[in-house]
């Protein structure tokens, strides 16, 4: 089937037409790309608790300072606090008492608490940046600060999310009550 000339004409100001809505529709992908770039570095350096849960106070020049919100962890067995948490938007930190003497390698805190509650927040999060959900560097991650051999303190970093604050929270106050228990036997 032969075309016109005139159709031919027709059909190339046509495929012009498409070349040049597809290049103006990549540049605009592109620009949306780039913006939700900026967007995903925004809100991985920021938190994902509601700021209107956060307790605030003013201070000089109106600049709002963050308090830590302090929780105290307490033995499941006679209700003593073993430890305090303080949540902040980046972090948790589990400070134990002075007199809670309890060492990394005492059952449950590494099978339990390590790896098992915090190990798997950690395979979820590599899932996500598989995914594409989030960057590597968001992937939640832990320190255990020492004294000697004593855990003082374990600071987990990146928890996103507040039901994490909770497990985090109930799960140190069981694997600790449990610890303290096996220290005894």
């Amino acid at each position: 089937m032969k075309h016109s000339e005139e159709q031919i004409k027709e059909i190339a100001t046509w495929r012009e037409d498409l070349v040049k809505q597809i290049d103006k529709h990549t540049q605009s992908i592109e620009i949306l790309e780039k913006r939700l770039l900026v967007l995903d570095s925004i809100l991985k350096e920021s938190s994902f608790t509601k700021a209107s849960s956060l307790d605030t106070k003013k201070s000089f020049g109106d600049k709002i300072k963050i308090e830590k919100k302090s929780i105290p962890i307490t033995n499941g067995n006679d209700g003593k606090i073993i430890a305090n948490a303080f949540v902040t938007p980046e972090q948790v930190e589990i400070i134990l008492e002075e007199d809670v003497k309890i060492t990394a390698d005492v059952p449950p805190f590494k099978s339990f608490f390590i790896d098992r509650i915090i190990g798997e927040m950690k395979r979820k999060d590599a899932l996500d940046v598989d995914n594409g959900k989030i960057q590597k560097d968001s992937i939640i991650n832990y320190l255990i600060n020492k004294n000697g051999s004593d855990i003082r303190e374990i600071i987990i970093k990146n928890y996103k999310e507040k039901e994490r604050v909770n497990e985090i929270i109930n799960t140190a106050g069981w694997s600790f009550t449990r610890m303290l228990e096996n220290i005894k036997k």
